[in-house]
């Protein structure tokens, strides 16, 4: 039976176990947008969304608040969790977009993210990565950098979980992951409180990886004295790395595309990622090639919306007209061209970015 690791870079591959397991339903609501993000399955579960569903429906308030860990550069995984941040914005949702960098240190080793310091240099990054997406930089803000109130209601919610609770959800108690879980569930928390937007009916897209952080948030806001709306949230799929058996993930560089990735390192990591095809051209003509399971037709899958491609790009693949060479080949100039304007955007977004994270301090301080 297959576990959740909040903090893993492997793929989840058994879907109905965790549906079973832990009380998931399975996502229905593909009529709320007509953005391929909800045409292709790539969300796959939720948990309480028909409140999102009903507020979007009747315009409604909700709110949203979604966060990226500050432990690594950003590639296309991240990409798919601020592309339906955008959209959900444009579904009328009041938006928050954290920047963890505190949670980027302290739940992380320190071969990776070795000082607070680290933390913040790659958070403004993030953070410039974030509003070259297209996020307002008034929506973004850095664990960091908040004020009281924020802090004040993270120790609150240290008041509502016990060692055996956390040691029973996580299976361990380390006391880094134990903060960073308090910290996770303040960002989403908070979005609610009158300071910001007040009460109200809130969305988190995570992977299901995630549901531990989903499970004890929404036990915890419950708890609380402050008459929160339990968070729902929405569960999609990770983007698959470019081998077999993992997620898209910043511990595993040579699996994933960055944002940041020049052109040539794009033609290298896409030339050798793992795809559908046969052993020969031959064969592959004769039977056609497996879409199901090739790296490059997934990227298409999760960042290019023109649908009529995808389906073309589909049928040729399964019927041999379409080699895995050529797909490699559509796939490397579609990335290289998305990534020349970020990388654009994301260089003029730095100073913006450098006051979100440090505010007036410098990264020397």
């Amino acid at each position: 039976m297959e576990n959740i690791n909040a903090w893993s870079s492997e793929a989840i591959k058994d879907y109905e176990h965790i549906f079973e397991e832990f009380g998931l339903s399975r996502f229905s609501n593909t009529e709320i947008s007509d953005s391929h993000l909800f045409r292709r399955e790539i969300i796959v579960a939720e948990r309480d969304f028909s409140k999102i569903a009903e507020a979007i429906k009747k315009r409604q308030k909700f709110l949203q608040l979604t966060g990226i860990a500050s432990s690594g550069d950003l590639h296309l995984g991240h990409k798919t969790d601020i592309d339906f941040y955008l959209e959900f914005r444009r579904l009328g949702a009041k938006s928050r977009f954290c920047i963890a960098d505190i949670d980027g240190y302290v739940s992380r080793p320190d071969s990776k993210v070795p000082s607070m310091k680290t933390a913040k240099e790659i958070a403004v990054r993030n953070a410039a990565d974030a509003i070259a997406l297209g996020i307002p930089p008034s929506e973004i803000y850095a664990q960091s950098n908040m004020p009281r109130e924020y802090y004040q209601l993270s120790f609150e919610i240290s008041k509502k979980i016990t060692n055996n609770m956390f040691e029973a959800i996580y299976g361990h108690t380390d006391l880094g992951k134990i903060s960073s879980v308090l910290l996770q569930i303040a960002d989403i928390l908070h979005v609610q409180l009158p300071q910001y937007y007040g009460r109200a009916p809130s969305i988190t897209g995570i992977g299901l990886d995630q549901d531990p952080h989903a499970r004890l948030t929404r036990d915890v806001a419950r708890r609380l004295d402050y008459n929160f709306e339990v968070p729902s949230f929405f569960y999609f799929r990770h983007l698959s790395g470019l081998k077999e058996g993992s997620k898209m993930s910043s511990s595993a560089p040579d699996t994933a595309i960055f944002l940041k990735d020049s052109p040539e390192e794009v033609e290298k990591k896409i030339g050798r990622a793992f795809t559908g095809g046969r052993e020969s051209v031959e064969e592959q003509r004769k039977k056609g090639g497996n879409p199901e399971v090739c790296k490059v037709y997934e990227i298409f899958k999760f960042h290019n919306p023109d649908e009529r491609f995808l389906s073309q790009t589909y049928s040729d693949c399964r019927s041999g007209k379409l080699l895995c060479g050529e797909c490699k080949k559509n796939c490397i100039e579609f990335i290289k061209g998305m990534l020349k304007e970020h990388q654009e955007k994301h260089k003029q977004a730095i100073p913006e970015a450098k006051r979100i994270v440090l505010g007036s301090k410098s990264l020397s301080e």
